[in-house]
């Protein structure tokens, strides 16, 4: 009765009476897009609802649902189906329930107050004729079977220690939702650091082939080892250039302009226990497919492929800039609904890990963000106390910040676009203005949002860096801060930078220089607020580039990458536009 190839869907509208569960006898009508049903006696309904003290017993007595939403129908066979009749008195009703088939139709329900954040509805319809059942069973799985790109096989990757150490306990809250929709799971739980990423880095392209995708249950940083365990050994392009490379004029081309540099990402980083995104274990080095021909079978971008993430972690900063809800239902609603939203990705490069290493280069992949000074002395810190949770970061960030360290560095960016408000004079982007130090000023942005139309513009996926003009900044840094989207949070309502795309094809580039200490926490302060202006001072630098490079003045520096720690002395990035795959729709305007 399941099977959608029964009866296939007809073209025209169809109606039926049936008994809907708590609601009553209501006309289903089915058309080409969805669902709606009203009851069929509702004159004496009191303003359309039946009520018992006050409040409502059922739902509007008109009521519709889009096939788009419907993520699972099924016949359950014989029962009761409740029914509510009219009031009689104020304070009492009358009812009762009948035994006759029943299906449900499961459907995602959005609040009119928080669109972005999703529920489960189930709707009981209950009929006597059971070929009546049946077949709007067999009909609506007709729709539900033809509509794009739902997911049918996943492989879930469980991080038993994310956040407050609550990750399998999220996992078994929302795998009812799977089942229902009739989704495959096979479902690992991470025994040690690194797990995830080597099985998929050592897993063949046959094999991940059988999957729609991967799903990552943890947080930013366990989502980032899943990325770079399939990135790692399957993506192919040139690096963006070194550091010397980008500082030095090529003959016959203008001044910062690149030599691009041609070479094959074969090989990623190792994992050390400090660096451990799981678990604190013993260090790994991913075991590399012997045969490098399989990988060219499983291409990046694969719009075929998409990874999803229900929150479990400390942050979740991706989670909510691309579904707008930091909630595990809600990520597995547009999981099962097959929704899809493309994503930046950022491919990072260390040439030296240190000022006296000499090392082969090593590749990381950032989904969200990278960032040197204060970023890094925060996540180093909060290695120390992670028996903390998630509030080591509270402790290691206030910590860091009353330490007010900056760094001496030299950062190189290709220049596109500057967006510096009331900070550095284009002129001259090396020199802090000595005039007076003013509150931010506020200008008009325009978030991301689902179906975002900069995002859903056409691409080749990257920006040929040959020939492009590069502009220098050297000095004094608190941080050096490159966002791939905005990275809202709980702690920084509108992110890094409020208008920051999932997929527009550029890094946001936040150099911080050297300032009063009052000064940076209104900088922080700023960052914290709602609609607040955290990049318009006159200590910050803002620039929206596809690449940049960075040099340390000093011995060693720490990066963080998606939230996990990068030693770097010596570092490229640049940017992929669409380069993954996301069930998500970005957030609801």
């Amino acid at each position: 009765m399941d099977n959608p190839h029964q009866n296939p869907p007809c073209t025209d509208v169809s109606s039926s009476i049936f008994s809907l569960d708590h609601v009553g006898e209501v006309v289903l009508t089915r058309t080409s897009n969805g669902l709606s049903w009203k009851l069929v006696d509702s004159s004496n309904n009191d303003e359309d609802k039946l009520s018992c003290l006050g409040l409502k017993l059922v739902s509007d007595n008109e009521m519709e649902v889009s096939f788009a939403d419907v993520y699972a129908v099924n016949f359950i066979g014989w029962g009761l189906v409740h029914e509510y009749g009219l009031t009689i008195a104020e304070g009492s009703t009358f009812g009762h329930s009948s035994e006759m088939y029943r299906f449900t139709v499961h459907a995602i329900h959005k609040s009119s107050t928080k669109r972005s954040l999703w529920t489960p509805s189930v709707y009981t319809f209950g009929n006597k004729d059971l070929e009546i059942c049946t077949t709007w069973v067999n009909q609506i799985n007709g729709y539900l079977n033809v509509l794009a790109k739902r997911p049918k096989n996943l492989l879930v990757f469980v991080h038993p220690k994310s956040g407050k150490g609550h990750g399998c306990r999220i996992w078994e809250a929302v795998a009812p939702i799977f089942f229902q929709a009739k989704v495959r799971t096979k479902v690992i739980v991470t025994e040690r650091a690194g797990h995830a990423r080597d099985v998929l880095a050592s897993m063949a392209n046959k094999d991940l082939s059988l999957y729609d995708g991967v799903i990552a249950v943890g947080g930013d940083g366990f989502f980032n080892e899943i990325l770079n365990g399939l990135l790692l050994s399957r993506h192919k392009a040139p690096y963006p250039p070194a550091p010397e490379d980008s500082t030095h004029p090529v003959e016959g081309e203008s001044e910062f302009s690149i030599h691009n540099v041609e070479r094959t990402i074969l090989e990623p980083c190792d994992y050390n226990q400090d660096e451990s995104p799981l678990l604190t274990g013993s260090e790994h080095v991913a075991p590399q497919p012997t045969n490098r021909e399989q990988h060219q079978e499983f291409p990046f971008p694969n719009e075929m492929f998409r990874f999803g993430i229900i929150p479990a972690g400390s942050t979740d900063a991706i989670v909510i800039c691309t579904t707008g809800a930091r909630d595990p239902v809600t990520s597995a609603l547009h999981i099962v609904l097959g929704k899809r939203v493309r994503l930046d990705i950022a491919q990072v490069v260390r040439w030296k890990e240190t000022h006296a290493s000499n090392e082969e280069p090593c590749i990381r992949y950032a989904a969200s963000f990278a960032g040197y000074g204060f970023y890094g002395d925060v996540i180093t810190e909060s290695e120390k106390y992670r028996w903390m949770g998630p509030k080591r970061y509270d402790y290691a960030g206030t910590k860091v910040f009353l330490q007010h360290k900056s760094y001496e560095a030299e950062v190189n960016y290709v220049e596109i676009e500057s967006e510096k408000g009331s900070s550095i004079p284009e002129t001259d982007p090396q020199v802090i203005s000595t005039g007076i130090w003013c509150l931010p000023r506020k200008r008009g942005r325009e978030s991301c949002h689902a179906d975002c139309a900069v995002c859903n513009s056409k691409s080749d996926g990257s920006t040929n860096l040959k020939g492009l003009k590069w502009s220098k900044s050297k000095g004094r840094f608190l941080s050096v801060g490159a966002a791939v989207i905005s990275c809202r949070n709980e702690k920084a309502p509108d992110g890094l930078v409020a208008d920051a795309h999932l997929s527009d094809g550029f890094l946001h580039l936040i150099l911080v220089k050297d300032c009063p200490h009052p000064l940076y926490l209104l900088h922080l302060i700023q960052l914290a607020r709602r609609g607040g202006n955290p990049l318009d001072f006159k200590f910050v630098e803002h620039h929206k580039t596809p690449a940049f490079t960075f040099k340390s003045s000093g011995k060693e520096g720490v990066w963080n990458v998606d939230g996990e720690p990068f030693l770097a002395h010596k570092l490229s990035a640049q940017v992929f536009r669409g380069l993954v795959s996301l069930f998500a729709t970005g957030p609801e305007a």
